[in-house]
């Protein structure tokens, strides 16, 4: 019988994740096991982890099934909008027919619609407003939080030719936490808008689900919008938003694959515990 730890690979255009069935809570999901599971040369290679416990398993009261979510340095993030469809999709494969889903922002509502799923996000609320610095230029923006902190930036700039390689800066003061950056096109009627996104412990992704509601909000909000529906075309592929009363209601609809599954060589797990334990003890002499 193999002593492996089950994973599996999954993206939400291209937005990738290990899912980590975990039902009782048993594995030690330290940090540094996270960050090595995401490297994209000594491990599986993400842009986060999922694990998939019960709510019970740790003490929390709300759907029977939590997504446990860290980001690809190892740090717990609120919300994933990508990652909650991936979720889903791999407890649809499990005999889950739907329903709600417990985060640190919330519990979320998930409908299978085919090959896409709609999960609802709750409120996106607007903040103050701000700007992202990258490249020598200023991009006034707008905070959203949408469970996890944003900084959205309508521009009429070229987004594909920005160079997100390095972190924009924002206003350390209004985002103690960090925050996801995402510059948008203006939206002009019901046409797609193209959006690029800088997350928060991970780097530029090819799409963010939570980012492609606050982008669209942000967009609307130029137009002088209160609600609508949009398609979003991120580099990892087409999303669309739907906000409702000024972002009272949202939804984020998209598509949820699942690629591989397989077994993490139990050694190379209990390595990384002894690794972690090491680098602590001589940190502290």
């Amino acid at each position: 019988m193999s002593d492996g730890i089950p994973f599996a690979k999954g993206h939400g255009t291209e937005n990738d994740f290990v899912v980590l069935p975990d039902p009782e809570a048993a594995l030690d999901l330290t940090a540094e096991r996270v960050a090595a599971l995401c490297d994209r040369r000594r491990g599986l290679g993400a842009d986060g982890v999922l694990r998939v416990v019960r709510s019970a398993a740790l003490g929390r009261e709300g759907p029977e099934w939590f997504m446990d979510y860290r980001n690809a340095d190892g740090s717990i993030a609120e919300m994933c909008g990508n990652g909650v469809r991936v979720f889903a999709r791999y407890l649809q494969l499990g005999g889950w027919l739907g329903g709600e889903v417990g985060t640190r922002a919330g519990a979320k509502g998930v409908t299978f619609e085919g090959d896409r799923v709609s999960v609802e996000m709750g409120p996106a609320v607007l903040g103050a407003e701000s700007v992202a610095r990258l490249g020598g230029r200023e991009f006034p923006g707008i905070a959203v939080d949408v469970g996890n902190p944003h900084l959205a930036c309508v521009t009429t700039a070229d987004i594909a030719g920005l160079d997100l390689t390095e972190r924009p800066e924002r206003d350390e003061a209004l985002f103690p936490q960090g925050a996801n950056v995402e510059f948008v096109a203006p939206a002009e009627g019901d046409a797609p808008v193209a959006m690029r996104v800088h997350e928060r412990g991970v780097g530029e992704t090819r799409s963010c689900g939570t980012g492609t509601v606050a982008a669209v909000l942000a967009s609307l909000r130029s137009a002088g919008r209160t609600e609508g529906r949009l398609p979003v075309d991120t580099p990892g592929g087409r999303l669309e938003v739907t906000i409702r009363e000024g972002g009272a209601s949202t939804v984020l609809h998209g598509p949820a694959v699942l690629v591989a599954h397989g077994e993490l060589d139990r050694g190379w797990w209990e390595s990384l515990g002894q690794a972690a334990r090491s680098v602590g003890h001589s940190g502290a002499r």
